[in-house]
C-alpha cells in the first residue's frame, strides 16, 4: 500500500490506483464546484461583453437621435424662410408652428386611442397552460 490508503495493482503492462469512493465523490464536488464557478465567470465576462456593445449601440442612437432632431429644426426654419417670401417671417413662423402644433396634437389622439384599444398584457397562453394542468392533476387525484 502506498499513500493513504491507495493500492497500486497491476494490470499486464499498466499500473491501476483503486481510490476510496469518498476520494472520488469528494474529487468530483470540487470538480463540480470549479465547472459551476468557471461556467458563471465565464457567463458574467459574456454578459459583461454584451453590455459593453449595447452601451455603445445606444449611445449611437442618441447621437443619431439628436443629429435628427437638429435636422428637423432646420428643415422646419427652412419652411419659415421660404414662406417668409409670401408673408412676413413673424407670420410664416406663426403658420409653421400651428402646422406642426396640429400635427402633434392628431398625432397624441390617435395613440391615446390605440392605448385605449390595447388589451392588458396578460400572459393568456401561460394562464391556459396552467390551468390545464391544475385540471389534470385535479383529475388524477380523483381517480
Amino acid at each position: 500500500m502506498t499513500g493513504a490508503g491507495y493500492a497500486p495493482h497491476m494490470n499486464g503492462d499498466k499500473e491501476t490506483t483503486e481510490r476510496p469512493t469518498g476520494d472520488l465523490v469528494r474529487q468530483l464536488s470540487e470538480q463540480t464546484s470549479t465547472l459551476i464557478r468557471d461556467e458563471i465567470r465565464l457567463a458574467r465576462l459574456e454578459m459583461l461583453d454584451s453590455l459593453g456593445n449595447a452601451k455603445s449601440g445606444a449611445g449611437l442612437y442618441g447621437g443619431a437621435g439628436t443629429a435628427a432632431l437638429y435636422g428637423v429644426g432646420a428643415v422646419v426654419a427652412g419652411l419659415v424662410l421660404a414662406l417668409a417670401l409670401a408673408v412676413p417671417a413673424w407670420a410664416a413662423a406663426l403658420i409653421v408652428g400651428a402646422v406642426l402644433l396640429a400635427a402633434a396634437g392628431a398625432l397624441a389622439r390617435m395613440g391615446r386611442g390605440r392605448f385605449r384599444r390595447a388589451a392588458p398584457p396578460l400572459p393568456r397562453e401561460a394562464a391556459a397552460g396552467v390551468r390545464q394542468d391544475i385540471d389534470t392533476v385535479k383529475g388524477g387525484l380523483h381517480k
